[in-house]
């Protein structure tokens, strides 16, 4: 298996600081395959993340899945590149409640540029609260 290098990993090996956006979210890896572009994830989603009838904002549990798909693909990436998401679409399944969730994202397709995604976002209960897909565009970073 080839040594992973690049900002991804550098976070997982605690060479670098979490992103701030999976701070926030409480972002913590469960389980990746970066041969099979997979991968699963834990957000905790806090009583600061609810809406007025107390379930999780949909943005938030849109922002959860983001980084959950990202990351399947970024983990399969050199480490010159980087993939922005270009269309995100959620659908909410059931109201979330705070507390932990589970994110299982994987690349459907990877051809030239750019990559499909795929996940689902899991309650405690191990049912699912939202899905989503997202195409990414894979990108050089230049110097």
């Amino acid at each position: 298996m080839r040594p992973r290098t690049g900002p991804f990993w550098d976070f997982l090996a605690g060479r670098a600081k979490p992103p701030p956006a999976a701070a926030l979210l409480g972002w913590e890896l469960i389980a990746i395959d970066a041969d099979a572009g997979t991968i699963s994830v834990a957000f905790e989603a806090g009583e600061r993340f609810t809406n007025p009838v107390g379930a999780i904002q949909g943005g938030f549990l849109a922002a959860m899945l983001d980084d959950t798909l990202g990351p399947a693909l970024v983990a399969t990436l050199a480490p010159d590149q980087f993939a922005p998401t270009l269309d995100l679409h959620v659908q909410f399944l059931r109201p979330a409640r705070p507390g932990r969730l589970v994110g299982h994202g994987r690349v459907v397709r990877r051809g030239g540029g750019v990559a499909f995604l795929a996940g689902e976002l899991l309650a405690p209960d191990g049912e699912a609260v939202a899905v989503a897909t997202a195409t990414a565009r894979i990108q050089t970073v230049r110097s």
